[in-house]
């Protein structure tokens, strides 16, 4: 029995030199920066003697500065399983839970430090861990308001801390995506997926980065994932329920544009706008079509209002962009249309959007004229007959001797408009001129603008025609007519 003990005493001692061996090797390696091959030798030191507490924290320490500390965090707490007073384990759980982001074990080793009079020796975790919460509590209040930009900026201060922590990585990922920024908040989602595809959290970023770019089936499809994955992810289950929600308003919605029925598509339009604020490209579209179905009911600056909200939540909306400036043409805003088809056409020169432009720019043109038609008061495709008809009664209303007993004023506007009717009859008389009016032609350019016609002459030669009929206003007309007014 002596000998036996013996013996096993001696292979024990041999077992524990060779493990300290071990140890030393990895050290130097562990001094050099060669930290996978110190792992390995601190490993065949465990295996050696797995009751070390030493081995174990050695690890520990190695795997941290491979960035493993979950890994590093097991080791770390064997190793005060092992002798609950050793110091260096200790110190090593609070700095894995600091970079984990594992606040409540991070308190908790604190707490036992200060029972060992060891608080010095994690001064600096204890200084994260208060900086930590303090961030965790200003975001957690900034995400109940909404203010994911203050969240984000709370994260990044967490994420000094904790630069591998995923919780606070993908709190940062989420809100990123409800501020549209998608790209950042999917890399991010990503890099996490690729160490651990089961990350419901991550899966749930990338359903909202899918949901808020109106890729709405993919976005059911991940949300699904996820609470296959965690069945009480109360997050995913209610933007799972909203998705689904808003995908059949918008889809009924459509379908009574389609069947002619605009007031009812209205109303469904108006209803999926309600469910989700935040989803910036669904909710441009069901502006845009929202627009759509007003201007079907001749409702133009309401629709305008509608393309506006669509274009203000995606600036470069084609579609949105071409309705407002049709509304405002419908609405003779010519001004504001040719600044939209402008717009277009930075964006897209096609021969259609330079042709709109061209028709606006010559709308707006014709609109800054004096309307001739409206002036004599008849249609734009009167007859020549309606045209002479027109002129005879306004000109013998507007005439300057017929208001001659009138204040001055009024005998200033009359004779403004007796000039103006004359001008319009010169022009709508003359089938050049006219034809070049309507065409939206500058009359100067062509030597028969409105300062070459004489009213008064306009009047005689109207009124000493065949067609024409005498009249007096009890006297005598410039140019020495005198016609009978009866």
């Amino acid at each position: 029995m002596k000998i036996n003990r013996r013996i096993c005493s001696n292979s024990n001692s041999m077992l524990h030199m060779l493990a300290e061996t071990k140890k030393e090797h990895g050290n130097e390696l562990y001094k050099t920066k060669q930290y996978h091959l110190a792992l390995s030798f601190y490993s065949e030191a465990i295996k050696l003697c797995p009751e070390t507490p030493s081995y174990y924290g050695n690890r520990a320490a190695c795997l941290m500065m491979l960035n493993r500390f979950q890994d590093a965090l097991e080791d770390a707490r064997r190793s005060v399983q092992l002798d609950n007073k050793f110091i260096k384990g200790y110190v090593r759980i609070a700095k894995c839970a600091i970079a984990l982001g594992d606040l409540v074990t991070a308190e908790g080793t604190l707490r036992v430090m200060e029972t060992l009079n060891q608080a010095g020796a994690v001064a600096a975790e204890k200084k994260s861990l208060l900086k930590l919460q303090q961030f965790e509590l200003e975001a957690q209040r900034a995400y109940e308001k909404k203010d994911f930009r203050k969240v984000v900026y709370c994260m990044d201060r967490c994420l000094d801390e904790s630069p591998t922590c995923p919780r606070y990585k993908l709190i940062k990922a989420e809100c990123l995506a409800f501020l549209g920024r998608y790209v950042e908040s999917q890399e991010i989602a990503n890099s996490i997926l690729h160490l651990d595809k089961g990350n419901a959290e991550a899966i749930y970023v990338r359903g909202i980065c899918l949901f808020y770019e109106d890729n709405i089936d993919s976005a059911v499809n991940y949300f699904q994932q996820v609470l296959r994955l965690a069945p009480d992810h109360a997050k995913a289950m209610e933007l799972y329920k909203r998705a689904k929600q808003l995908k059949k308003k918008k889809e009924e919605g459509n379908e009574a544009y389609n069947a002619g029925k605009y007031a009812d598509a209205l109303n469904l339009f108006s209803e999926a706008l309600k469910i989700d604020p935040l989803n910036k490209m669904t909710n441009a579209k069901l502006h845009f079509n929202r627009a759509t179905a007003l201007s079907k009911l001749n409702k133009y600056e309401e629709a305008v209002v509608d393309c506006t909200a669509a274009i203000s939540l995606n600036p470069n909306y084609m579609k949105a962009l071409l309705r407002r400036a049709k509304c405002y043409m419908d609405l003779e805003n010519y001004e504001e249309a040719v600044k939209d088809y402008e717009k277009i056409n930075k964006i897209d020169k096609s021969r259609e959007n330079r042709r709109l432009l061209q028709d606006a720019k010559l709308a707006l043109k014709k609109s800054k004229r004096k309307d001739y038609y409206k002036i004599l008061g008849v249609d734009k495709n009167a007859t020549e007959d309606e045209i002479k008809k027109a002129y005879r009664k306004r000109a013998l209303i507007h005439h300057p001797d017929r208001h001659a007993n009138a204040s001055d004023g009024e005998k200033k506007e009359q004779e403004k408009k007796f000039k103006e009717v004359g001008e319009a009859y010169g022009i709508l008389s003359d089938p050049k001129k006219k034809c070049r009016y309507d065409s939206g032609q500058d009359m100067e350019d062509f030597g028969c603008g409105m300062s070459d016609i004489d009213p008064s002459q306009v009047f005689q030669s109207f009124f000493s025609s065949p067609h024409g009929s005498q009249y007096s206003f009890g006297g005598d007309f410039p140019g020495g007519f005198s016609f009978q007014f009866g």
